[in-house]
């Protein structure tokens, strides 16, 4: 693992494909303007509205993907890791939300296909994610000479069966495209996220859209950096903005031999789902 920046992009996202991609891509570039910045983040379905009907209008084959061909290709320019997000992902007739990590030769290295649907129903909102998205079947771990990556896409936050798994991968940075709302974000975002980095011991980046007025679907905001002592090192609003922190060894290292809860685990008492 090396020292390095990181750069999350929490961005306005519209009701135009084309120009959330170029929207996207100017974020990018002006995050990547910091020389020191290894490592670039989108939100989760950075371009497309979160509906619905538009997940169905928008979603693409990977094979023939503006959006994920777009990506590829910034990365290698700028030669920077890249995480655009998650998109609507076309294969075999089903739909999925499907993040990306690619590499600074532009090739994609990792495919997270989110595991969990958010369907739920408050007194303030019902979304059921399944009515048009598949969900997907794997853990998504990667080594990488920014250290060992993993993937998850909002709504798997939730599910700390999947995250103990990503701690046994070794994870050391784990990204998290996502859109939380204006009813579960200001009880449920913070809280899930510092949680998850200290169970995992990992930094955890959580990249949301903005908080703007739309028809569709408003997210919450409050992009964040946590590192593993649980703590926010960087932190946005409601607008969009580029937040930007540090991510080094050392304090992964620090964290797992002052509290070293791996070693701890009483595997002779209890079973988990790695069976």
């Amino acid at each position: 693992m090396q020292d390095f920046k990181i750069g999350t992009c929490q961005m306005n996202v519209v009701d135009n494909k084309n120009e959330n991609i170029q929207h996207a891509t100017q974020l990018i570039r002006k995050a990547a303007e910091n020389r020191d910045v290894k490592l670039i983040t989108l939100p989760e379905m950075f371009n497309t509205p979160y509906t619905h009907d538009k997940f169905i209008q928008n979603a693409e084959k990977q094979d023939e993907s503006i959006t994920v061909n777009t990506m590829c290709q910034l990365a290698s320019e700028l030669e920077i890791y890249l995480q655009p997000g998650s998109i609507p992902e076309l294969s075999d007739d089903k739909i999925y939300n499907t993040a990306y990590l690619i590499n600074p030769s532009g090739e994609i290295i990792a495919k997270h296909r989110k595991m969990h649907m958010f369907d739920i129903n408050t007194p303030t909102m019902k979304f059921t994610e399944s009515d048009t998205l598949s969900a997907g079947n794997n853990i998504t771990t990667i080594k990488t000479d920014l250290g060992v990556i993993s993937l998850a896409i909002c709504y798997d936050v939730r599910f700390p069966e999947l995250w103990s798994l990503m701690s046994q991968n070794k994870s050391d940075i784990i990204l998290l495209p996502a859109a939380f709302n204006l009813t579960t974000g200001p009880l449920h975002w913070e809280t899930l996220i510092r949680t998850r980095a200290i169970d995992t011991q990992a930094y955890v980046i959580a990249t949301s859209p903005s908080q703007i007025e739309n028809p569709y679907y408003i997210a919450w905001g409050h992009s964040m950096i946590v590192d593993p002592w649980g703590s926010i090192l960087a932190g946005a609003n409601k607008k969009e903005e580029i937040i930007y922190a540090d991510i080094t060894k050392d304090k992964i290292d620090s964290v797992r031999m002052q509290i070293p809860v791996l070693k701890h685990r009483r595997t002779d008492i209890y079973e988990t789902i790695e069976k």
